[in-house]
């Protein structure tokens, strides 16, 4: 799941920050999302992304709602 982070910056700035940017082809969100990887390498430890990566490769299983009326009745025999 992916967070979105908000940020001020002046107009101006940003204005110039994305010219400048599109002239190397790339977009601010490319260099952000760059520059948010460097800080998690940096900060965080390995044996933390380890988990991480660990955690975000099993695949999700199937979400459990209200169980069906055979469901319930199995579960109430018992």
């Amino acid at each position: 799941m992916k967070r979105s982070v908000a940020v001020s910056v002046n107009e101006e700035k940003l204005s110039a920050i994305e010219m400048y940017l599109e002239q190397k082809n790339t977009t601010l969100a490319a260099e952000l999302d760059k520059y948010v990887d460097q800080l998690y390498q940096k900060n965080v430890p390995q044996n933390v992304r380890d988990f991480i990566d660990m955690m975000s490769s099993k695949k999700p299983s199937a979400k459990r709602g209200k169980p069906s009326p055979a469901e319930s009745e199995k579960q109430s025999e018992r």
